[in-house]
């Protein structure tokens, strides 16, 4: 992930929807079933959040917009590429998350109602959470001051923890690595994000670079559990100059993974089973899964002092997704030391506060038209209607009366406010139906009403 840039290529054409259409059924069942879950957590964490910088992206001279002049430790080192990238390479020297335990990270992420985890199992920096035998650039390798600790196969701890807690296993890989010789040839110094040679003109090392990712994801897919989801990110790395055989690597990693969902992000085609936004939200229901992956904080990594996005932006962006028919994927990077920033922790009780309300309006649905009207939006459930009703900007409560345009209870069924249990006053108007709210509400930042149609 990374902050907005304008140079990955993107498809010309849009052919998500007849790709979908033409999915066998079982995957359309599971891609289903992963529409039901609604709410993850997404978690870049790496050597790189000791910097407070942005992930990975610095290393590319290319990328300017990753050094901002005010970084630190590009401002330390002269802003001398060289010394930079040398520095960054080493973070893995001093990175020792003592506090490191999933278990507080699992108990936020359901208590905010999250139900799935995506983790960074290696980011484009190549620096492996995981004790993978392909590289000693890993947190198991004697040079981490962290390789001894019982809990130092990071990935393995993380993904068993919100295992045990029902939780679906989304694996982040970076299909790029810039540590890898075999694509960041040593002794040539890298321009941009691609390969630094031509891989036609060196197909032997290119193929090194195939066998390097096929490995490292056949181990991923053996040695770590039960894997829902492959996310892969490096949308650069695609036909026609860096093939790594995608085909066969997903073929390979769906024997070890039955029921494999691949999101091959940025490329298209058959291998991007889901769509993943980045830092936005569709203006639309789209006709084919999705899901928006956006940060809680300004950036992806960890950075002292972020900004954080409101409780009520939060559960308004989640509202809107989910209306829309997506699936929302937060993302905090942890500090140095293992853990949440307090105020990102806060956001997460906070939110959780709201789901145990609510969360029947958001888990399991899917989008009804009209979608959205005014501030209000809508999912269904079966024969279930929902109407999240959205707290206007600078106040602590909805209005008396609620409008309902577009869509309306069937006659002579309740109205029902979740978290209440009066049926609430209802009648019918020319565009819907006006709903009169109680006096007393159950939680702050949206309110929910539920009807038969």
């Amino acid at each position: 992930m990374s902050e907005p840039r304008g140079d990955i290529v993107q498809p010309t054409a849009d052919p998500r929807q007849e790709t979908y259409d033409a999915q066998p059924q079982w995957l359309k069942d599971r891609l289903q079933w992963f529409l039901d879950l609604k709410f993850g957590l997404f978690m870049h964490w790496g050597p790189y959040c000791q910097w407070g910088c942005i992930e990975s992206w610095p290393l590319v001279p290319a990328d300017t917009w990753a050094r901002p002049d005010d970084l630190g430790p590009w401002r330390e080192r002269g802003r001398d590429i060289k010394r930079f990238q040398k520095d960054y390479w080493a973070l893995n020297r001093t990175f020792n998350p003592v506090d490191f335990d999933p278990t507080p990270w699992a108990d936020a992420a359901e208590r905010a109602g999250m139900k799935y985890v995506c983790f960074t199992t290696k980011h484009h920096d190549g620096f492996c959470m995981w004790d993978t035998a392909t590289t000693d650039y890993r947190v198991t390798w004697r040079e981490c001051p962290y390789h001894d600790n019982p809990r130092a196969d990071i990935v393995r701890q993380v993904f068993d923890t919100f295992r045990d807690r029902d939780f679906a296993i989304s694996c982040y890989f970076s299909k790029s690595d810039w540590h890898s010789p075999y694509y960041w040839w040593p002794g040539t110094p890298p321009v941009d994000r691609n390969p630094n040679y031509d891989a036609a003109a060196h197909p032997e090392r290119w193929e090194g670079f195939i066998d390097f990712v096929h490995e490292q994801v056949r181990e991923l897919m053996t040695d770590y559990g039960s894997i829902d989801m492959l996310w892969l990110d490096g949308g650069q790395v695609r036909p026609p100059k860096q093939d790594i055989r995608m085909g066969e690597m997903a073929r390979m990693a769906r024997q070890l993974q039955p029921g494999l969902i691949v999101a091959d992000r940025t490329v298209g085609g058959e291998h991007e089973n889901i769509a993943t936004p980045e830092q936005r939200i569709p203006d639309a229901p789209l006709g084919y899964p999705w899901e928006s992956c956006l940060t809680m904080g300004n950036g992806w990594a960890y950075r002292p002092d972020d900004e954080y996005k409101s409780t009520r932006t939060l559960i308004h962006m989640l509202i809107d997704i989910v209306a829309k028919g997506g699936n929302f994927l937060l993302n905090v990077g942890p500090d140095p030391s293992g853990r949440f920033d307090p105020v990102a922790q806060q956001r997460l009780d906070e939110i959780g506060d709201w789901m145990v309300v609510n969360g029947h309006a958001i888990h399991g649905t899917r989008p009804i038209a009209p979608y959205k009207s005014g501030n209000v939006c809508f999912t269904s459930k079966g024969d279930r209607v929902f109407a999240l009703v959205l707290a206007e900007e600078g106040a602590d409560q909805p209005p008396t009366t609620v409008q309902l345009q577009g869509i309306r209870p069937a006659d002579g069924t309740p109205v029902a406010l979740l978290g209440i249990s009066e049926p609430l006053l209802w009648q019918r108007t020319d565009a819907g139906a006006e709903v009169t709210l109680p006096p007393s509400l159950p939680c702050q930042h949206a309110w929910v009403l539920e009807f038969a149609v």
